[in-house]
């Protein structure tokens, strides 16, 4: 299926000033504004709310950056009505909604290293332990830290167990959240299951971010949720003051011992980049041919398959890099080692991207070569706006060939996905039988105006 087919859609629906027509301006705006400009505004918006998610985490945490609050301001006043026609200045803020963003993932990982420890590799079990439980789900590891000091403070250590989910499974491998005992290990996979298996759990939940949905009875009256997150008419904590929660999950049944498989996690620049002197003597050797970056949100498509099949078929001489919440469809395989060197690396949640980024540089700078030019192939899913926001920064950095799915996003007019795709040879993903040989022949150079060529 061609790029124009799968990207044909309604051109536009713009009604944010009075001056839109009935039902919003779908042709083109009574303002001059056409179905690509549109397009462009509505990118920018998605960008700037990916920066925005990783900028709040950071900034709850103490750590705050004036030049990424001025462009939030900058960016979403400039899709105002009858601000910035201009639709080559649009494409200039997109990339630098990449630069910004990985400014942002860059402070999150240092509010995150100096405030919970450098994260190390670890097990995380996924049985349950004898005592009540917490399931904690969303991004928030502040959150989580809190109900866990709280817990600690009650006395209730042995009393109360606490179980991660989707993307909170990597706070075990950060050592100031793993000291405490009241942490067990992780129930269930991303967020896309969520009702299923928070109507199989028997204690109580808390939602901290996004990716939480309205609940099914089985569970409506013990579930709450904090910070960002909201549901309709579930209470919320204020503040991190989780006593209400805790002695809640004191009433519901307590959980017997169960033995489950586990789930390794953890990897992060700082535990990595030690291996990078064996990793490229074993490139150099040919016994390590290509490296994958398959991340990214997990979607209720049946298109997601894709990713599992991928790494299914992924060379056994070749290493798989992930990030985010779709590595739950694949991270329980048993993917083996190189020479010692795992096959198969969790680096966290999305904006852990940062790491992997940092390795690549790295990698290319020992290997004498640009990021382009590694034996190196980015393969990406996304659900919403943070994966959007990743996808920038990539762009920013002058990473080519990058493949997206499941799907398209349909905030791309078929104008402005093709100008992507010229520019920097985005790829919609097809088939793994298909992409696979196109993805062990990658290899090119970065654009001279590059970040990483500076």
């Amino acid at each position: 299926m061609s790029v124009q087919k799968m990207l044909q859609r309604t051109p536009m629906k713009c009604d944010q000033c009075s001056m839109s027509l009935a039902g919003g301006c779908t042709v083109a705006g009574v303002c001059g504004k056409d179905p690509d400009l549109h397009s462009l505004q509505e990118a920018l918006i998605y960008g700037i709310k990916g920066v925005a998610a990783y900028y709040y985490h950071a900034y709850e945490l103490g750590y705050k950056d004036e030049e990424i609050g001025f462009f939030l301001s900058k960016a979403l006043y400039s899709t105002l009505t009858n601000v910035n026609f201009n639709k080559g200045r649009f494409l200039e803020m997109i990339l630098e909604t990449g630069k910004m963003h990985l400014r942002a993932m860059e402070l999150l990982d240092k509010a995150y290293v100096e405030t919970f420890g450098a994260p190390t590799p670890v097990e995380v079990p996924t049985g349950t332990e004898e005592g009540h439980g917490i399931l904690v789900t969303g991004h928030s590891y502040k959150a989580l830290y809190e109900l866990l000091k709280q817990i600690k403070e009650m006395g209730l250590e042995d009393e109360v167990k606490v179980y991660t989910h989707s993307e909170t499974l990597p706070a075990h491998s950060y050592p100031k959240i793993r000291a405490f005992r009241a942490l067990y290990g992780n129930w269930g996979g991303s967020w896309v299951y969520q009702k299923q298996e928070f109507g199989k759990f028997p204690g109580v939940i808390i939602g901290t971010t996004n990716c939480v949905l309205q609940p099914l009875k089985q569970y409506a009256d013990r579930i709450y949720t904090t910070g960002i997150a909201g549901l309709e008419g579930v209470p919320h904590i204020d503040d991190y003051n989780f006593e209400p929660v805790i002695k809640h999950a004191l009433k519901t049944p307590r959980m017997k011992r169960t033995e489950g498989g586990k789930i390794v996690t953890g990897f992060h620049h700082t535990n990595v980049l030690p291996l990078l002197d064996k990793v490229v003597d074993l490139i150099n050797e040919g016994k390590i041919r290509h490296i994958f970056v398959i991340g990214g949100c997990d979607v209720p498509s049946p298109k997601m398959g894709y990713y599992e099949r991928l790494t299914q078929l992924v060379p056994r001489d070749s290493i798989i890099l992930t990030a985010a919440c779709g590595k739950f469809r694949y991270n329980r395989r048993d993917y083996g080692t190189i020479e010692g060197i795992p096959r198969f690396m969790d680096f966290g949640q999305c904006n852990n991207v940062y790491s992997i980024i940092v390795i690549a540089a790295e990698l290319a700078k020992r290997l004498g070569k640009d990021l382009n030019q590694l034996p190196v192939s980015i393969v990406l899913s996304w659900m919403e706006q943070k994966a959007v926001a990743i996808l920038y920064t990539l762009l920013y950095l002058g990473i080519k060939g990058i493949y997206i799915g499941p799907k398209a996003p349909e905030f791309l007019t078929p104008s402005v996905f093709e100008e992507l795709r010229r520019r920097f040879d985005l790829q919609l993903i097809s088939t793994p039988e298909e992409d696979l040989p196109k993805m062990l022949a990658k290899g090119s150079e970065l654009s001279s105006d590059s970040p990483l060529t500076a």
